[in-house]
């Protein structure tokens, strides 16, 4: 019966917007936040494996995922601590972005380009301050109206990940409904919140954080393994 509602649905409204995490989904960066971010508690004296840091940060803002991270692991509940590591941690991943390669995931120009042709709205989020993605977006010299529309970031809303503000936030400013954007998130967090916001599709990539095992725990509509099978997906749904 949901599965023909859904169908329903789709009947009457158009996908108008694509939502993309940027680390992992649409960016390539090899891991340096997880990494950079499991340095950072691990320094404070801890010894969690960099498995139990993508497990239970992947995909949130991050000074919530340091302290999702102490508190599930460590059984820590220390804002004063949390907040310690985050500023350790922001200092060096600016460094770390500062000396890495960062590129475009495989087929994201591609993609961006034929959204753009279709008139599909393509917004990136991220759990990244603004000042953190700006910096990424900088160095792989994507343009606003080129490559992407817009940005949203965990410092422009009041709730992160799973939460759907950044989602509702793009929406109401593009005058798009949830039921007509499809959310791209490489990690369960992202799939929820495609899913709390209400969007016609909620889909998992596996170039980053979440194993495909772990994208399907979140009941996604789609698992896909690159960018570009998001185009068919897209085509048949409207």
């Amino acid at each position: 019966m949901f599965s023909f509602a859904k169908h329903i649905l789709s009947m009457s409204t158009l996908i108008k917007m694509a939502v993309f995490d940027m680390a992992g989904t649409s960016v390539n960066e090899n891991n340096i936040v997880y990494k950079t971010l499991h340095k950072a508690i691990n320094e404070a004296g801890y010894n969690f494996t960099l498995n139990e840091v993508l497990a239970e940060g992947a995909g949130k803002e991050k000074l919530q995922a340091i302290k999702s991270i102490l508190s599930t692991y460590g059984g820590v509940n220390d804002n004063g601590l949390a907040g310690n590591i985050y500023e350790n941690f922001s200092a060096q991943l600016t460094e770390a972005y500062q000396t890495s390669t960062l590129l475009p995931q495989p087929n994201a120009g591609e993609l961006f380009a034929a959204l753009k042709e279709r008139r599909i709205v393509r917004v990136l989020n991220t759990g990244y301050s603004r000042q953190v993605a700006q910096s990424i977006i900088d160095k792989l010299n994507w343009k606003q109206g080129a490559e992407y529309d817009e940005l949203v970031t965990a410092t422009d809303v009041s709730g992160g990940r799973p939460e759907p503000d950044m989602i509702l936030f793009a929406a109401d400013k593009y005058a798009v409904s949830p039921a007509e954007i499809v959310k791209v998130g490489d990690s369960i967090i992202d799939i929820e919140e495609g899913k709390n916001a209400g969007c016609a599709l909620s889909i998992g990539i596996t170039t980053g954080a979440h194993t495909p095992e772990q994208l399907r725990s979140a009941n996604p509509d789609h698992v896909i393994d690159n960018l570009i099978d998001l185009l068919p997906i897209i085509d048949r749904y409207n």
